[in-house]
């Protein structure tokens, strides 16, 4: 049997990546996470991304690649990570999550990130300090995060 597949993203906007801290469940709650979700029959991983940035966030982004690697999550479950840009709208918390902070490179290592997705916070910080994770997009308005 497959593993279903949690997509997460590493969202960049001006030099920065977001993250989004949990609200539940309670064993997750007050940690910090890469926004994104579950996989929908009939859905490939970047429609996914898109869709749950959209439902979490109230935002439109454009996904750019995937992070290398996959990580275990609950029993049955896989974190595969897309890098994607901010294209339009303000980032708010409107789903599973009770703040969202834009972190520089050094403030990535402030916040207490899960587990599971560690791995790839740390590539994503990697690509976003050498440049090539940012390509740009619309500043967005009212992330005073």
């Amino acid at each position: 049997m497959t593993d279903r597949v949690v997509v997460g993203g590493a969202l960049y906007d001006r030099g920065r990546l977001l993250a989004a801290r949990r609200s539940a469940p309670p064993e997750l709650a007050g940690r910090w996470e890469l926004p994104g979700g579950k996989v929908e029959p009939g859905e490939s991983a970047e429609q996914a991304l898109v869709r749950e940035l959209r439902e979490e966030l109230g935002v439109e982004t454009e996904v750019l690649e995937r992070i290398p690697g996959e990580w275990p999550l609950k029993p049955g479950y896989v974190l595969q990570v897309w890098t994607a840009r901010l294209v339009s709208g303000e980032v708010s918390p409107l789903e599973d999550h009770d703040a969202l902070r834009w972190l520089s490179p050094p403030e990535i290592s402030q916040v207490d990130w899960l587990d599971q997705d560690r791995p790839a916070v740390a590539l994503a910080a990697r690509r976003l300090a050498s440049g090539e994770a940012d390509r740009g997009g619309p500043k967005p308005r009212g992330s005073g995060c």
